[in-house]
């Protein structure tokens, strides 16, 4: 049965997708069934992974109990649309509207060792949706003043899913994303966030470059547009397959991480 990971941040601009789509290319490449599922209606994760813009089903249809999850799965991607948006919106006078996405998933999870859910950078019911579906929740944050309000806010809809509706839920943790740590203000803002949640902090931080903003694109992976900044998501990948106990994908990553970037 497939570990699913709910990726959320509490807003826009903190490198949510970018790590969504490279964890999901870093497990592929140790060789984990990975299911990506886009959950925002803005698609951006469905682009970042080149699905045609007409791809159809999308998660909408799913959602909404017009198809099937297995009907929507384009490349091992479930994609989205602003389409989305309207079914958000339909879905908030449903009985058991939180448990949608959970119910839809259930017969494909079984297929994959991993399920990547990229939330809306908001914490509404799509992303409570997520949290009911996942096992374990994943937040990113940016390098700023306000890192560890972020983190808190997340962290109190990840604690109303679980006291109501999925007591296995695990948060794994929070990584900083777009950092700096040349600088004062990144330093601080990990100081914080570690003083705060101890090693729930990843030791990883992802740096801050345009590269990303190219790759994606591109459609191209980070880890072969620049693979000096891919390896920051390699050492990530690492953190978290321990976490998750994968502990077969851990040693293919390392021997991967040893690879050189052509032969990747």
């Amino acid at each position: 049965m497939a570990a699913t990971l709910a990726v959320l941040s509490q807003k826009g601009g903190t490198g949510k997708t970018t790590a969504v789509r490279t964890l999901a290319d870093v497990a592929r490449r140790v060789g984990l069934d990975t299911l990506a599922v886009d959950l925002d209606p803005q698609g951006n994760l469905s682009d970042y992974f080149d699905v045609p813009p007409d791809a159809a089903p999308t998660v909408a249809e799913v959602l909404a109990g017009s198809a099937q999850a297995g009907e929507a799965i384009h490349d091992d991607v479930i994609p989205a649309n602003l389409q989305l948006a309207e079914v958000e919106l339909a879905l908030g006078g449903k009985m058991g509207r939180e448990l949608t996405l959970r119910r839809a998933l259930r017969e494909v999870a079984a297929g994959y060792d991993l399920v990547l859910l990229d939330c809306p950078p908001s914490l509404g019911l799509l992303t409570v949706n997520a949290l009911v579906a996942a096992d374990h929740a994943l937040i990113t944050s940016e390098a700023q003043y306000f890192a560890l309000q972020g983190v808190e806010q997340a962290l109190e809809v990840i604690e109303l899913a679980r006291e109501s509706l999925n007591p296995d839920l695990s948060w794994i943790g929070v990584v900083l994303n777009l950092a700096d740590m040349r600088t004062v203000h990144s330093r601080e803002a990990y100081a914080q966030l570690a003083e705060a949640f101890g090693d729930r902090v990843f030791e990883t931080t992802i740096r801050q470059s345009i590269a990303y903003a190219e790759s994606a694109e591109r459609g191209i992976s980070i880890l072969d547009h620049r693979p000096d900044l891919g390896a920051d998501y390699l050492a990530l990948a690492g953190e978290l397959f321990d976490r998750l106990e994968l502990t077969e994908a851990r040693a293919r990553l390392d021997a991967l991480a040893g690879e050189p970037a052509a032969k990747r």
